[in-house]
């Protein structure tokens, strides 16, 4: 059977218990090892040295180590271990908690002058991010910008959406989430019900309902069984009544008359006995922390023995290229959160001008509710009544959005060019005036500009650190050749090239991630590098055409209703633009790529027909007495139709000149990608075909971390139509 590498929630459920026996140990020293394991060196008064170990690449764990278990520390700390020594040495740590039912752990550090938050994700592509005291994100692994969530420096941290936690769920929530599900059994348990297909089985045998079952016949009595079994599981967990189990499996011969002899390797670890391990040998541990970090300890062990490979001439060439790219990845990073801190300050300052610009407004507000709390007038009642006073047509009460009383504050929502189109928000200290709260805002704005100035000086020491870098990759070049000599005519140029240019195979591939302005939108180049990109949603649509469109650009559009706007663009948004002659190849590109997203993929068709008009057809005004959806356009005049073209959309990894995720057409995606795979309208919702790509994916490169890093499910699925997809054989 697979190993397993990755912690469920149940099992982070468990651990939560033991890992808060830690409550109190102090920090000594913070250590990233490979971009993905971060240790946490702490000394607990009564136990001694305590390792904590957070991992979130291939392997995604979370537990305390035996220091014998240990690898030595690593070379110079790359900054987000640096940042980690900073605000952490001699903190005490305060305790963890499990985010809900995911998987996620929230570690908690306080000290005298600052506390510090540390969340580890450990589902997806993983990642570790510190918050401040606000929950501002001050640094993290991996910098995410998705549409359903941002952790980046600078801004709020944002947990994933909340998913249903089946171990305390009511009976009557379990029914009903269990009745609206068309599969069986143990395939919505795992899935609409969160646990896993592991647990699902197993509570499926501990509950002895058959786990095939349809759920249409499943009966009453036997969801109930289920939901008790759920229920058991529960109050094991909550009571810290464990066993834990590291299960093992014998390793098969390579054949011959003799027997192998090698040890068992492990391939599960449980906080206590699984009946569908039932078959499997296991060792028993006093605490399940022990247990996770002996199994972790010996898969480690075994996929080095596994793994070692003899030496080859190269092998001895330091990887100058990844330490290139990860510093540069480490300046972006920071080159984000400069940005991040300069529309944060600006976004205080112009809150304390608005205070001004709507100084009696905000006066009148402040006056009210300070006079009410004066004459003793409870909060809700203020509420109450600023809320009559809205409703009457009050300016200065409509302005109030929210009262809290708990914090002694009033929220007011005011009008940002005085024409009622934009609003902005202000929380104000009711006890005090319009000038004590604008000059807060104004020391928040300054306070950010000096977080700003720290970035650009942390931002010198990358730049230096490249610098060296760079000087010592140059040095070793020179003294290879030196060594080398002329090295005659060999051929061993072509050797190099075929190197380079056989990146499936490499072990270490350099990331150098692009920051492109249109890859919010859906976006590829065509085979002969024109861009396209395609909206999303409405507003993307009436952004692309009035924003991005250029009089010698080409507008797209699929007959089917539902298309995105397509646009092929023929220069960037700051270029000046010449006609183009677009090839016949290129046109029918974006024709595909405007039928693929479209309601023709969702709709299950295997092809649909687009059309192509210029830009100066495109229109907002329509016709006397009709209307036009946001999001919509009138086209006048003649259209070029393409009838019939296929939806197609391949998805792969690009290696060079830059690394990423990449998706469109597939003739124009194959000669691109190191690495690609095809898709046609099917059954695999968008999430579950974005994982087999995933995985497809990355077992076809030797770098399978470089794979999680620039292509995890999450970004292959924004090159995922809509609906449902198959993969094309």
């Amino acid at each position: 059977m697979d190993q397993k590498r990755e912690l469920s929630s149940i099992d982070l459920a468990a651990l939560v218990t033991e890992l808060n026996r830690y409550e109190g140990a102090k920090v000594d020293k913070a250590y990233l090892y490979d971009d993905d394991l971060l240790r946490l060196k702490l000394r607990d008064f009564d136990r001694g040295r305590v390792e904590l170990m957070i991992e979130v690449g291939d392997v995604k764990r979370a537990h305390a180590a035996d220091p014998d278990n240990v690898a030595d520390a690593p070379g110079r700390p790359p900054n987000f271990a640096k940042m980690l020594r900073n605000r952490l040495s001699g903190a005490d740590f305060a305790g963890v908690e499990q985010y809900e039912f995911d998987r996620i752990l929230t570690f908690e550090f306080e000290r005298e002058d600052q506390n510090t938050t540390l969340v580890a994700e450990l589902f997806g592509q993983g990642n570790v991010a510190a918050l401040d005291e606000t929950g501002e994100v001050i640094g993290a692994l991996s910098t995410v910008r998705l549409k359903s969530r941002t952790v980046a420096p600078g801004s709020q941290y944002e947990y994933p959406a909340s998913r249903l936690n089946p171990l305390t769920v009511s009976r009557g929530g379990f029914d009903r989430h269990m009745r609206e599900s068309d599969s069986d059994v143990v395939r919505t348990l795992a899935t609409q019900l969160n646990l896993g297909g592991l647990y699902a089985e197993e509570v499926c045998t501990r509950a002895g309902v058959p786990k095939e079952t349809p759920i249409e016949e499943a009966t009453d009595d036997q969801l109930g069984a289920l939901h008790d079994a759920l229920s058991r599981l529960d109050e094991r967990l909550r009571s810290g009544d464990v066993d834990p189990r590291v299960y093992e499996e014998s390793v098969e011969g390579d054949g011959g008359d003799e027997t192998d002899e090698r040890d068992p390797r492990v391939v599960d670890v449980t906080p206590f006995p699984l009946a569908e391990h039932e078959g499997l040998p296991s060792v028993g541990f006093d605490t399940f922390n022990a247990a996770v970090d002996e199994y972790f300890y010996r898969l480690g062990n075994e996929e080095t023995d596994e793994g070692e490979a003899p030496a080859d001439a190269g092998a001895s060439r330091p990887d100058f290229e990844e330490e290139i790219a990860k510093q540069e990845r480490i300046i972006e990073q920071q080159l984000g959160a400069i940005e991040g801190f300069e529309e944060q300050a600006q976004a205080e300052r112009e809150r304390a001008e608005l205070l001004y610009a709507h100084y009696d407004l905000v006066d009148e507000v402040l006056s009210t509710v300070r006079e009410a709390r004066e004459n003793e007038v409870p909060w809700d009642e203020i509420a109450a009544t600023l809320d009559a006073g809205a409703e009457r047509g009050i300016p200065a009460a409509a302005a109030v959005v929210d009262v809290d009383g708990g914090e002694g504050t009033v929220t007011v929502e005011l009008d940002e060019e005085g024409d009622g189109e934009g609003t902005v928000t202000v929380e104000l200290d009711a006890s005090e005036g319009v000038e004590v709260n604008a000059d807060r805002l104004y020391r928040e704005a300054k306070r950010v500009e000096e977080k700003k100035a720290g970035a650009k000086e942390a931002i010198e020491s990358t730049r230096e650190e490249l610098e060296a870098v760079k000087e010592r990759k140059a040095e070793w070049e020179e003294q290879q050749a030196a060594d080398d000599g002329s090295g005659g005519d060999d051929g061993g140029e072509d050797d190099e090239e075929e190197y380079e240019t056989d990146w499936l195979s490499r072990s270490s591939i350099p990331i150098r991630s692009p920051d492109d302005w249109f890859e919010r939108f859906r976006w590829f180049r065509t085979s002969t590098g024109y861009l396209v990109i395609g909206g999303r949603n409405a507003d993307q649509n009436e952004e692309l055409v009035k924003k991005y469109m250029s009089k010698h650009d080409r507008f797209f559009h699929t007959q089917a209703h539902g298309g995105p706007v397509t646009i092929l663009k023929a220069s960037g948004p700051s270029e000046s633009a010449d006609p183009v002659d677009f090839s016949e190849e290129t046109l029918r590109e974006a024709a595909q790529f405007a039928v693929s997203y479209s309601s023709d993929w969702k709709d299950g068709r295997g092809a649909g027909d687009a059309y192509m008009v210029e830009p100066d057809q495109v229109s907002k005004t329509p016709e006397s007495g009709e209307y036009i959806e946001k999001g919509s356009f009138v086209i006048r005049g003649d259209r070029t139709y393409f009838e019939d073209v296929p939806c197609r959309i391949a998805v792969g990894v690009q290696c060079e000149p830059i690394t990423r995720a990449i998706g469109g057409p597939p003739s124009a995606i194959v000669d691109r990608a190191a690495a690609h795979i095809t898709f046609e309208p099917g059954m695999y919702a968008q999430n579950d075909a974005a994982m087999m790509a995933y995985r497809n994916l990355k077992e076809r490169f030797a770098d399978q971390s470089f794979v999680r890093k620039v292509a995890s499910a999450d970004q292959l699925q924004e090159f995922l139509p809509p609906g449902g997809s198959d993969i094309v054989d």
